[in-house]
């Protein structure tokens, strides 16, 4: 017995699917496709959505509805858990540099959390929430 016929793959190595050998290789005459068909045939893969030349789906039925998203406005939004552990005068600048905000766009103050120091808060909108909550802790609201 020679070195050859002792040789085996190594353990998990699984062997490709040979398909089209012949049938005693129980994968051969249709190869798995099934019998004709669009995709039986070498390259019948049709896109996700066609219809067999039909007008799909998405195209026959009615679009309706109305979407405003290029002119939607997209604030970025601070709550007064994250206010409280700043000092002075709060604005959109200072929030940019303490990470806080990631892009400088307008800004909602949200009332989640307490504030327990008066602070001057410059911001674009602020719910009734956190407008009460910054006025009862002696602070102060600004609308951009």
């Amino acid at each position: 017995m020679s070195l050859l016929e002792k040789l085996k793959p190594y353990p998990g190595k699984k062997q490709k699917k040979r398909l089209g050998r012949g049938k005693g290789s129980g994968k051969g005459g249709i190869s798995t496709r099934g019998h004709k068909g669009q995709r039986a045939r070498k390259s019948g893969n049709a896109p996700a959505g066609f219809e067999g030349g039909a007008m799909p789906l998405a195209r026959r039925l009615p679009k309706f509805g109305f979407t405003n998203a290029p002119f939607k406005t997209v604030y970025e939004i601070v709550n007064l858990s994250q206010l409280n552990q700043l000092e002075g005068d709060i604005t959109p600048e200072l929030l940019v540099s303490k990470g806080l905000v990631k892009k400088r766009r307008q800004i909602k103050i949200l009332g989640q959390g307490e504030i327990s120091k008066p602070l001057k808060v410059k911001a674009h909108k602020f719910s009734k929430k956190a407008k009460e909550q910054i006025e009862k802790a002696g602070g102060q609201i600004s609308i951009l």
